[in-house]
């Protein structure tokens, strides 16, 4: 008897994308995986009940999806309502904010369900094709620079009119992760003069193959095995010091820096956006966790003496086609190491399943999870 994998209509206000997509399904019907859908859940993605023809089953909603899935994949964490509503002993494949609400994984816990966190996911060259992560913070990071493009009252390009030469906008990314690099990328690409900072800087050489301007504000916060090391007081007040005089020329600030698990680092304080230019823009890709400025409030737009501080949230559902699409098989590559013969076979010497899985048979499967939970 084949695997069958559910997909959901996803019921978060403003998310507009699926976990799968007629390629995909058509991939792991190959495989011999029948996929069941929920009618309408591709619609706001582009991908109408007519598209399934074929490769998948539309059920009337979510309902169904969970009486008949072996496994699910979804973009948004499930509702409490949806958990009781999974057989037992289902997977779960998808984003699930483990540190954001432990009552959620105690749900999955005692519903028997074998819960996958693809933020959980090692971040290894292996695990590339499956990082759910970078391919949604690419979108984000492309949608950010057009949000700040179109806020901003200047042109992005140097142009050369019969009214005189139009200087280029200066554009400063913080963060040269993958959201911050694709933000460098499209930044450049609509002509502004661009910089990217990071505290880490080893990424230098990434942030000028793109065409910017690393910005060396004399700190180093070097460590070992690539990650950066913590700041000292004095190393981080001179840090502030610096990029606080050096915002005061910049047009547009793109920020991007985040912790998983953890609120946001504070990066830009509120004096440092008083003393920039009126007119001048911010947006802040780290909203949902507290936001890299202090101005920050999520999903929304901030007056500051004239400086916009924009706050969006889910921006890779604001490209929902797209973003789907990679979603999808990032989501696909994942269950692939699932599945054995035609059947579900856990392999939890894989570093990978390991590493991802959440709860299993009844059990928090990842120690800081399991941690947060039981002293919740």
């Amino acid at each position: 008897m084949a695997v069958t994998l559910g997909v959901v209509r996803e019921d978060v206000p403003n998310e507009r994308r699926v976990a799968m997509t007629p390629e995909v399904a058509k991939k792991l019907k190959a495989a011999g995986v029948d996929v069941v859908i929920a009618a309408a859940a591709g619609e706001r993605a582009g991908y109408g009940d007519a598209a399934w023809a074929g490769v998948a089953t539309v059920v009337p909603g979510n309902a169904e999806v969970y009486a008949a899935a072996d496994l699910v994949f979804a973009v948004q964490p499930p509702a409490p309502e949806s958990i009781v509503q999974l057989r037992e002993g289902a997977g779960w494949i998808g984003l699930l904010a483990p540190h954001a609400d432990p009552g959620r994984v105690k749900a999955l816990r005692d519903r028997n369900i074998t819960a996958f966190a693809m933020e959980l996911l090692p971040r290894t060259t292996r695990a590339q094709a499956m990082d759910v992560l970078s391919s949604q913070a690419g979108m984000a990071g492309y949608k950010a620079v057009l949000i700040a493009a179109q806020a901003s009252p200047k042109f992005f390009p140097m142009l050369t009119t019969a009214a005189g030469t139009i200087r280029p906008a200066k554009v400063l990314v913080i963060g040269a992760g993958v959201a911050g690099l694709q933000a460098i990328a499209t930044a450049r690409r609509l002509g502004a003069q661009v910089e990217g900072f990071d505290v880490r800087p080893e990424v230098r050489e990434q942030i000028q193959s793109l065409g910017a301007k690393f910005l060396d504000l004399g700190v180093s916060a070097a460590g070992s095995g690539g990650y950066a090391r913590e700041l000292t007081a004095e190393e981080r007040a001179e840090q502030q010091r610096r990029l606080g005089e050096h915002v005061k020329g910049v047009d547009v600030i793109v920020t991007t820096a985040a912790v998983p698990g953890r609120p946001a680092p504070k990066i830009i304080t509120r004096a440092m956006v008083e003393g920039m230019r009126r007119g001048s823009v911010i947006v802040d890709l780290a909203a949902e966790t507290g936001g890299n400025c202090e101005a920050t409030r999520a999903g929304e737009t901030v007056d500051v003496g004239g400086v916009a501080v924009i706050g969006p949230v889910n921006l890779p559902s604001m490209g929902a086609a797209h973003a789907s699409d990679m979603y999808a098989k990032n989501l696909m590559n994942f269950a692939m190491l699932l599945l054995k013969d035609g059947a579900v076979a856990l392999d939890f010497d894989d570093d990978l399943v390991a590493g991802t899985c959440l709860t299993h048979a009844g059990t928090i499967r990842h120690e800081p999870t399991r941690k947060l939970v039981e002293g919740a």
